[in-house]
């Protein structure tokens, strides 16, 4: 049975299978819900003290999503062709779809190379977006430069180690559909609060979700507990803050 808005797919062999005809409803898709070495590196990146070592840190955002871009190359669409080899010919399939990763840097920059190490022949945009803060608490997401290919009929991956309240990953879609529009839209992060996978569904109820963990609480200041932390500063080094207006 394809899962409705709050269904969590639980083995994502069964989703490749029963679902990728009919995805007008919002889906996730929980590696955590089922038992791989994804837990693994997922045990590593919220490890307080492994987490210090940013080679390991970035060496498992990208292994993670490799694990994530197999599984997505699961439900794409593949066309029957013969190849030929030293002694004969082969039956054997090859993709089909066109996909389009993107990512929204720096933190997802590990991610777009794991899910480039197993979509070689891509092409790739790219989004700068970062939260503005304001005196007052409050933030918005401020874009400043996108660079992306035509979108038409292609499928569109995108990545964000941490969804917190959603509002990036939305207003960098929103921003992509400038370019044209996907035929699939996957979204890709390691760790995703409640709250910011809701506002994803009801913004983009037609993308599949694809997470390693799901956190159920935010801190007032829109962080996911237990989380892992800022996952740009883990990757690349800390940051000076922007001033609040």
């Amino acid at each position: 049975m394809c899962p409705g808005v709050t269904k969590i797919i639980e083995d994502p062999d069964r989703f490749a299978l029963s679902c990728t005809s009919t995805k007008a409803d919002p889906v996730v898709i929980n590696l955590s819900s089922s038992v791989s070495i994804a837990h693994e590196y997922l045990l590593q990146m919220r490890d307080e003290n492994l987490q210090l070592n940013p080679v390991l840190f970035r060496r498992n955002l990208s292994r993670f999503s490799q694990i994530v871009g197999y599984e997505i190359s699961k439900t794409l669409r593949y066309e029957a062709v013969k190849t030929v080899t030293p002694l004969g010919e082969a039956d054997t399939n090859r993709l089909e779809d066109q996909i389009v990763l993107a990512t929204i840097i720096r933190a997802g920059l590990p991610m777009h190379e794991g899910l480039l190490t197993m979509f070689d022949h891509t092409e790739n945009a790219f989004i700068s977006a970062y939260r503005r803060h304001h005196k007052d608490g409050t933030f918005e997401v401020s874009l400043e430069y996108i660079s992306s290919p035509d979108l038409d009929n292609k499928v569109l991956i995108i990545s964000d180690p941490m969804l917190a309240t959603g509002a990036s990953v939305v207003r960098s879609l929103e921003a992509l559909m400038e370019y044209g529009t996907p035929r699939e839209i996957h979204v890709v992060s390691v760790v995703a609060s409640s709250a910011g996978l809701e506002y994803v569904q009801a913004k983009f109820p037609n993308a599949i979700i694809w997470i390693g963990a799901e956190d159920e609480e935010l801190t007032a200041k829109s962080y996911i507990v237990p989380g892992l932390g800022d996952a740009g500063d883990l990757a690349y080094g800390p940051k000076e803050m922007d001033e609040p207006e």
